[in-house]
């Protein structure tokens, strides 16, 4: 469960220290996300197999790299507003309120059909985390508008191998990775 934030004794000029420690604590949350989504997006690329391997495992290292980026931004936001970051997985752990990811060793579509919902889980919080920044703090609300830019880029880079030519995505409707995962792998046995 998400901890309350350390006291904090200084945050940037014009915010106040209340203001701060919601943003920290939000920003903590966005923080264990991303980590966990990095980590992720790794076990992926080591565990895609089938006919698409190598262009999903060569598609999810820039992604890797992009999101551990995020995650240093986040944390030194998290420190600019007084704060101090978790990045102890213990911390992750503890404090997520997800549970890990659950396909394993499975062909590059069924891992993209789980990731799909993965990366619509991590868009909605980080935008409901955007709009929540608006009036308090738009310097934290710029840093997370251009992070959902890059997690929506990635998000459509999976779902372009979801997609039928029709414009329907395979994982329509799914709510777990492993329904997600099935649904993806069927749609893509009935297609040429």
């Amino acid at each position: 469960m998400p901890s309350q934030p350390p006291d904090i004794s200084y945050t940037v000029p014009g915010m106040s220290t209340q203001d701060s420690r919601g943003i920290i604590e939000m920003l903590q949350m966005r923080l264990h996300s991303l980590n966990d989504l990095h980590l992720t997006l790794k076990h992926v690329h080591w565990n895609v197999v089938g006919p698409h391997f190598i262009a999903v495992h060569e598609m999810i290292d820039p992604q890797v790299d992009q999101v551990r980026s995020m995650t240093d931004d986040l944390a030194e936001r998290i420190s600019t507003l007084g704060g101090e970051p978790d990045g102890t997985p213990g911390a992750l752990v503890n404090q997520r309120t997800w549970d890990d990811y659950s396909i394993g060793r499975a062909e590059a579509i069924e891992h993209l059909g789980a990731l799909d919902l993965v990366y619509t889980s991590v868009i909605k919080d980080h935008r409901e985390a955007m709009q929540a920044t608006e009036t308090s703090d738009p310097v934290t609300q710029d840093m997370l508008i251009e992070q959902l830019r890059g997690l929506e880029l990635f998000q459509w880079f999976v779902r372009a191998h979801l997609e039928s030519s029709g414009g329907r995505l395979s994982t329509r409707g799914a709510s777990t990775e492993s329904g997600a995962a099935e649904q993806a792998a069927d749609q893509a046995r009935t297609q040429p």
